[in-house]
């Protein structure tokens, strides 16, 4: 018996200690004395220069892969097109079948297929061995590259569905094609964000009931709080892929799901998970999926407008010499790939300052839920190993699509300046 209760002790403490507690630096605590600019240092200055320039090194290097990327993209786009690859896909496509959408589907499984065998070095560098030098990706390279393959079996499958039906259109409306697709687009677009979380996301990962009261029953107090319809917390096992954290709320219609990965468990204190829960809340309650639907249909429209000029321009001069038959032949989608990264591409700041917009409002979402400052700015150094911490204005301005790490712990810092009686991070004003 005494055995059993010794043994039930130490399992117990184990269980206690074995998520992360909260430290705050000294200079951050809550007192008479608290200054926000010094509090903020004082998180910073929790990274050793090696730790920094890491994440320095990481996040500016993919400002170059945004170029590469582009850069190799359109490479492929080109030869594609110049060669009558492309041609020669679609004539195979129709040998196989005579029903067009059919056809179509055809050509988009070999197109798909055939970019990604010419895409791969880049693709193997940037996915696999680029994150295992920085320490940030898990995976055997076998395990990586099922999840490759699962990708572009999606992509074959769904991707096929919707472009079959964008071709569809412009054969049926070739004035107006351009306003119709779009819509289309958009259709597609917002049905994908609203479901992909809850029936795509588990082909990739296995999600389980998070058992734990002492994590579970805080998130669903405060999504009660906030009228999210959600009576389970789900988490995911990302660990299998990576070491980062993340979260998210997702779903409609009665498939409202909360959900988050076992890193965010196993590398943050409680305080941090739930004031990234808040944050992930946020981003709920603030409808920002609509809000996004929105953007992007205003984004689709100006594209579908400018990507009709760039076709109809592009194959009145080359259109013979690579054997295109006009806009609705299935042989232009390299063409229309093209073009839409080029306008993807000079769009890059504007698509990462909306994005950076919504995130800020789900962070002080987030922050006045949870009531959680310290907890949010040890989530933010935790995001320093692949985002830079304190980059410069312009190149907040012109490369983040989420609030640069010194900005959400200034965030945080300033909330809990205002907010003194919740300096006691543990237990702020017995909430």
């Amino acid at each position: 018996m005494g055995f059993r209760l010794v043994a039930f002790i130490v399992f117990l403490a184990w269980t206690l200690s074995a998520q992360p507690s909260l430290q705050i630096p000294a200079a951050a605590q809550a007192g008479p004395g608290f200054h926000v600019d010094a509090a903020t240092r004082a998180y910073l200055d929790t990274l050793s220069p090696a730790q920094r320039g890491r994440s320095n090194a990481y996040f500016e290097g993919g400002y170059w892969l945004i170029l590469w990327d582009f850069l190799y993209g359109a490479a492929v786009s080109i030869v594609l097109l110049a060669t009558g690859l492309s041609a020669r896909m679609r004539d195979a496509a129709e040998r196989i079948t005579r029903l067009k959408p059919l056809q179509t589907w055809m050509y988009w499984a070999e197109y798909i297929v055939l970019t990604f065998i010419l895409g791969f070095p880049l693709t193997v560098y940037e996915n696999f061995f680029r994150e295992h030098q920085y320490n940030l990706s898990n995976q055997t390279f076998g395990a990586w590259f099922g999840d490759q393959a699962k990708q572009v079996a999606l992509t074959v499958v769904l991707g096929g569905l919707a472009v079959m039906v964008f071709v569809g259109v412009v054969r049926r409306a070739p004035r107006t094609w351009h306003i119709w697709g779009a819509a289309v687009a958009i259709v597609f677009f917002a049905v994908g964000a609203l479901i992909s979380p809850v029936f795509i996301a588990p082909l990739f990962n296995k999600y389980t009931l998070l058992e734990d009261a002492r994590i579970r029953d805080p998130i669903l107090r405060i999504a009660r709080q906030n009228g999210i319809p959600a009576t389970n917390v789900y988490e995911v096992d990302a660990s299998r892929q990576s070491n980062r954290v993340s979260a998210n709320v997702s779903g409609f219609l009665g498939t409202e799901r909360i959900t988050l990965n076992d890193n965010l468990l196993n590398r943050c204190s409680p305080q941090a998970v739930l004031t990234v829960m808040g944050h992930e809340m946020g981003h709920y309650v603030l409808n920002h999926v609509y809000k996004i639907v929105l953007f992007y249909t205003l984004m689709f429209l100006a594209f579908f407008a400018l990507l009709k000029a760039g076709l109809t321009r592009s194959l009145a001069r080359w259109g013979n010499q690579w054997r295109i038959r006009g806009i609705g032949d299935a042989a232009a989608i390299p063409l229309a790939v093209l073009v839409l990264s080029v306008l993807g591409f000079l769009a890059t700041p504007v698509f990462n300052n909306f994005g950076r917009t919504i995130e800020y409002e789900a962070d002080i979402f987030g922050l006045n839920t949870s009531r959680q400052p310290d907890g949010f700015a040890e989530a933010a150094l935790i995001l320093s190993e692949y985002r830079k911490m304190e980059p410069s204005p312009f190149e907040e301005f012109l490369f983040f699509d989420h609030p640069s790490g010194r900005t959400r712990i200034y965030s945080s810092m300033r909330w809990k300046a205002e907010n003194q009686c919740l300096g006691d991070a543990v237990n702020p004003c017995g909430h």
